[in-house]
């Protein structure tokens, strides 16, 4: 019911945003007197503001420097490829499913395009991707995970943004018990929930706080039909949206506000960057009921991997297993949604990795956000990065024996083979 009065709003508003956005238009045009006045400015700065605050966002472009190729794809994600094949390391950015596009991560392709093959996963808004397709769990974004390991490797390195620390840390620890050879090089976690119990964070106690039937009942809502995915079950990205606003409102309303007096004040450029920002910020995706909510039980409220209690596909998932594939974890000194120590917990639960495999990082001065993106991103996390995975790129020996790896039925392959790395 919530999804169809969202849904209803957005089309009551269309009018409104069609009268605000002509209204602009006109007190922006260069034959009309009142747009050289302040009245004319203020006017034209008060309807775009309402026009961008009410409308849906698509689907950003990344607009980076570099071709783009799609090398691989199931129908929950699909894997691009910048730039042409070369013999460059190869680096696999594992973009989180958390209700934003991958293209949030940007600025973080674009600090490994002169170094490296850079690949990320773009996960699919599951409002359109049709129930035919199947379900889309945890389990199976960790079967996703092994397949393209396994498809892109040997000799990968893997960086993991946030949300995607457990799976990725999950798949990693399948394919070490497997003793398969092409285990990761080398992974690095940013600002990742490994361990929510240390330092919780507002996005921690909220979950610890409720129930998983509590998620289940005010959180998923069935996809409206105008859609391709109608009738999946979904937890809606303006949801996860209004969840990230209401954690600093007062910032958000600062922004809006300066960028009006930014507007009124002629200043184009400093509204161009509040434009370029908000494109992204406000561009939301659906993420399928089954993955939301067993995420949540796993890995904020159950606490899963770190209890050493995680299983997939009926296996455990024993951190300790971890052997070959050298560990980074980097956090934020002022990250909010993933608390100190946090991602630092995989260090200690890989007690079986040596010390020279593991690395840790704290940035000062930066939140969640500034830990892979920024100006600190790139002239302070990165070069780290980069020098970690060459230092972890020389060869090792693999163990001949190659286990088979299995893959949930639900997840239908639409293309795996890796086309002219």
């Amino acid at each position: 019911m919530l999804y169809l009065l969202h849904e209803a709003s957005q089309l009551l508003l269309t009018p409104a945003q069609m009268v605000a956005d002509l209204t602009r238009l006109t007190c922006t045009n260069p034959l009309n007197p009142m747009t050289y006045t302040p009245t004319g400015r203020a006017l034209a700065a008060s309807c775009e503001l309402f026009e961008r605050t009410t409308r849906p966002y698509p689907k950003p472009a990344f607009n980076l420097p570099a071709s783009e190729r799609i090398v691989w794809q199931r129908s929950f994600c699909r894997v691009i490829a910048f730039g042409e094949a070369t013999d460059k390391p190869k680096l696999l950015i594992v973009a989180p499913m958390s209700g934003h596009y991958a293209t949030l991560l940007r600025g973080t392709v674009a600090a490994f395009l002169d170094s490296h093959q850079v690949f990320i996963t773009d996960w699919s808004d599951a409002k359109q991707v049709p129930v035919s397709e199947g379900r889309f769990d945890l389990s199976d974004y960790v079967d996703y995970c092994l397949a393209l390991f396994e498809a892109l490797g040997p000799d990968l390195h893997v960086m993991a943004v946030c949300q995607p620390a457990v799976p990725v840390l999950a798949a990693i620890a399948r394919m070490e018990a497997d003793e398969h050879p092409t285990v990761p090089r080398s992974v690095t976690l940013l600002g990742g929930p490994i361990d929510t119990r240390q330092t919780p964070t507002v996005v921690n106690s909220f979950a610890r706080r409720r129930n998983i039937g509590w998620f289940q009942r005010h959180c998923i809502h069935p996809v409206p039909e105008r859609y391709r995915g109608r009738g999946r079950m979904v937890y809606p990205g303006f949801m996860q949206l209004r969840g990230f606003m209401a954690m600093n409102p007062d910032r958000h309303v600062s922004a809006h506000w300066e960028m009006f007096k930014h507007l009124v004040e002629g200043d184009g450029g400093s509204a161009d960057k509040h434009r370029e920002f908000y494109d992204e910020y406000l561009a939301v995706m659906d993420l399928t009921a089954e993955f939301y909510l067993q995420t949540l039980e796993t890995v904020f409220i159950n606490h899963l991997l770190p209890r050493g209690l995680m299983l997939h596909r009926g296996r455990p998932v024993d951190l300790r297993e971890m052997r070959r594939c050298a560990l980074m974890t980097i956090e934020g000194e002022k990250d909010d949604i993933t608390g100190r120590g946090q991602t630092f917990a995989a260090l200690d639960l890989t007690t079986n990795l040596s010390a020279e495999k593991k690395e840790r990082y704290l940035q000062a001065d930066v939140g969640h956000f500034g830990v892979f993106n920024g100006s600190r991103f790139r002239l302070e996390i990165a070069p780290r990065i980069k020098a970690f995975m060459a230092r972890h790129a020389a060869d090792r020996p693999l163990n001949s024996r190659r286990s088979p790896i299995r893959v949930s039925p639900n997840s239908r392959e639409v293309q795996s083979t890796i086309s002219s790395m």
